[in-house]
């Protein structure tokens, strides 16, 4: 069972046998342990094999940083055969552990408030996407949203063009209330800077492009090369937003940041 600090639950995949010394050693040292939920019982109190007929179980109560009242019963039974990360409670007896996955998420918590600063780069995991962008767990159980304008350069109409759930991602701290921990998150950043994008083509290079936004005035078609780079191509009929094309590369403006495309 390995052992996280600020990482997403299941970014390591693997997990540790815990001796009953073990599981006392990581009680003293306050360590952040990680686990598979083994089944939720019908108090939603969720199960964990930690070693050789040592079970740990975390109470209802111990599984979400909630405010007011417990958790609902689905994010206890959503969490079955599923990675959790936790802290060591009360050993009961040789067989049994008392665990808190909430003092997990409220450690985390505390760092993002006083610890975390913007632009800083993280790791996360796509837990959940919404038609205006992506929920990514960052670390303890703590969710951060990008928004769907945060996920790539070009326009996108829905985060599925970018992200899946389960997919581990780099993403960048792009704001932080300091008073809730509230976090939002940038993962366009790991695409690479237009400069960097730029350097994979060439003047005079044929490639495949996706059209993202055609212009109202019918001045041009912005056609995306990679996620970070868009080419623009002169107007034309019978054009539609997510079409595969071809396309022609007449210049790459490098101090303007600019690719003039020609469709084929």
């Amino acid at each position: 069972m390995n052992t996280f600090r600020f990482v997403p639950e299941g970014w390591n995949e693997e997990v540790e046998n815990l001796s009953l010394q073990k599981i006392q050693e990581y009680k003293d040292e306050n360590r952040t342990v990680q686990g598979i939920v083994q089944s939720c019982d019908e108090q939603y109190n969720l199960h964990i094999q930690l070693g050789n007929e040592i079970e740990g179980i975390i109470p209802r109560s111990e599984v979400e940083d909630i405010q007011e009242g417990l958790p609902e019963e689905r994010l206890c039974t959503g969490k079955v055969h599923k990675y959790v990360q936790f802290k060591i409670g009360n050993i009961e007896n040789n067989h049994t552990v008392l665990l808190s996955r909430k003092s997990v998420q409220q450690e985390a918590l505390q760092y993002i408030k006083d610890t975390m600063q913007i632009g800083q780069s993280v790791t996360g995991i796509v837990k959940n996407i919404r038609p205006y962008g992506a929920f990514i767990e960052i670390g303890g159980g703590i969710v951060g949203l990008a928004h769907i304008e945060d996920l790539s350069v070009a326009r996108i109409k829905t985060p599925y063009e970018r992200l899946e759930i389960g997919q581990k991602v780099k993403v960048v701290v792009k704001y932080i209330d300091r008073c809730t921990g509230k976090v939002n998150l940038s993962y366009k950043e790991s695409l690479g800077t237009w400069e960097e994008n730029a350097e994979k083509f060439s003047v005079g290079m044929k490639v495949r492009g996706i059209i993202r936004e055609t212009e109202k005035n019918r001045n041009g078609i912005f056609i995306e090369l990679t996620p970070n780079l868009v080419g623009m191509a002169e107007y034309a009929e019978g054009y539609e937003y997510g079409q595969k094309v071809n396309v022609y590369i007449k210049k790459i403006d490098k101090e303007k940041k600019k690719v003039k495309l020609l469709i084929e």
